[in-house]
């Protein structure tokens, strides 16, 4: 999937649940370049209406050896306000004093104080 074309089309299977996906700005596998992807869905009520959620992904590195890509997600609408997962990774070289599992658990108990904080505001918000 990390080809030139790749991030503003990629290939149906690596993203199935994308109905529409291409490039709003810059140029396509190049760092800053932007897309926009949307998924359409049937109204909660069960009406024949759809609805558009999408999100405008900005392109922040490409590797074709590892043919993997990073991106942020500058921008985004959830038109029936479902639960966002957040995924986090690191990679850190051997820390003296730290064993893998305690860095692990250091990160995670972070991270989830964050996740909280963020639900905390976007419920303040009516989000």
């Amino acid at each position: 999937m990390a080809t030139s074309a790749g991030f503003f089309q990629p290939p149906r299977v690596a993203l199935p649940m994308i109905d529409v996906c291409y490039g709003v700005g810059g140029v396509s596998g190049q760092p800053g370049c932007i897309r926009y992807s949307a998924v359409m869905k049937i109204s909660k009520d069960g009406s024949e209406e759809t609805v558009t959620n999408w999100a405008l992904e900005k392109l922040l590195a490409i590797n074709p050896v590892n043919k993997s890509f990073s991106y942020e997600i500058v921008d985004m609408k959830d038109a029936e306000k479902e639960a966002t997962a957040i995924t986090w990774s690191f990679v850190a070289n051997p820390i003296e004093g730290w064993t893998e599992k305690g860095l692990t658990e250091f990160y995670g108990s972070a991270l989830q104080r964050m996740a909280e904080r963020m639900e905390a505001a976007l419920s303040t918000q009516g989000a």
